[in-house]
């Protein structure tokens, strides 16, 4: 028992170092520079749009699910991801990208 405890603590503290590490507290402005950049990157290697809109969807499930809204725009993203269906997600994430352009 003590030692699944032990274990546990342990990944949960490498996922929260993860996560941090991901500085997702920084400003808006700074967060779509990391996504435009990561989504120039991601076309770069020559993936495609569609494959680029399903990261962005289990991203955004990702942040919904583990990370903590720091900013009002992270908490409004939140919501409106935790209110969506998954065809909505995927237009969310769609419509999100779009701005990025």
């Amino acid at each position: 028992m003590r030692e699944t405890q032990t274990r546990q603590q342990g990944s949960q503290e490498q996922v929260t170092k993860c996560i941090n590490a991901l500085d997702f507290t920084q400003d808006w402005a700074s967060w779509r520079d990391t996504l435009k950049e990561a989504i120039a990157t991601a076309k770069g290697m020559g993936i495609s749009d569609e494959e680029i809109k399903d990261i962005g969807v289990r991203l955004g499930d990702f942040l919904a699910e583990k990370v903590c809204a720091a900013t009002k725009e992270e908490e409004l993203m939140r919501d409106l991801w935790s209110a969506a269906s998954p065809d909505e997600r995927r237009v969310i994430a769609q419509v999100f990208f779009r701005t990025l352009e």
